[in-house]
C-alpha cells in the first residue's frame, strides 16, 4: 500500500486548520449560549443578511429543515426574521435584527482575538501573501465547480 506523509497534506492540513478554529471558537463562544450550528448561520447571514432560506442551507451544506428549525431557534432569540421576497411571496429572505447586534459584535471581536492568536508569530507580510494564496486556490476551486479548467496566468500570485 502506498504511504504518503499525510501530515504535509495540503488538504488535510486545511481540514484540521478548520476544525481546530471551529473548536477553540465553539469554547471561546460558549458563555453566549450558541451551538456552533447557530453561530455558524449567525456569521453567515452577518456575511449576506438577506439571503434565501434555500441559498443559505446551500451555502451551510445542511437540509432545509434542519435549518428552518435553526431559525425558528434564533428567530425565538430576536436574532433573525424571515421576510417574504418583494418579488417572489413563495421566497423567504432571512434577515439579522437590531437586536442581534450586540451578539453580533461580540462574536466578531472573539472571531478576530481567535486569528490574531492564530496568526502569532508570523509577518504581516507573510500572512498577506498566506491570504492571497488561499484566495488563488478557492477562484480555482470555484471554477474547478463550475465545470471550467483553472485559468494559470490569471491567478492571484502568492509570493
Amino acid at each position: 500500500m502506498l504511504r504518503e506523509d499525510l501530515s504535509r497534506n495540503f488538504g488535510f492540513l486545511v481540514s484540521d486548520v478548520a476544525r481546530l478554529l471551529r473548536t477553540v471558537y465553539d469554547r471561546r463562544i460558549r458563555h453566549l449560549g450558541l451551538t456552533r450550528a447557530q453561530w455558524w448561520v449567525l456569521t453567515h447571514l452577518f456575511r449576506r443578511s438577506g439571503a434565501t432560506q434555500t441559498e443559505l442551507a446551500e451555502t451551510l451544506e445542511i437540509e432545509k429543515p434542519t435549518l428552518g428549525r435553526l431559525l425558528d431557534r434564533l428567530e425565538a432569540k430576536g436574532w433573525v426574521r424571515r421576510e417574504h421576497d418583494e418579488r417572489d411571496r413563495r421566497v423567504r429572505r432571512i434577515v439579522l435584527t437590531d437586536e442581534a447586534e450586540p451578539v453580533l459584535l461580540t462574536m466578531r471581536a472573539l472571531a478576530a482575538e481567535l486569528r490574531r492568536d492564530a496568526l502569532a508569530g508570523i509577518e504581516a507580510s507573510e500572512r498577506e501573501r498566506f491570504v492571497d494564496t488561499l484566495l488563488a486556490i478557492k477562484a480555482n476551486l470555484v471554477r474547478l465547480e463550475a465545470g471550467t479548467r483553472p485559468a494559470n496566468g490569471n491567478r492571484a500570485r502568492a509570493r
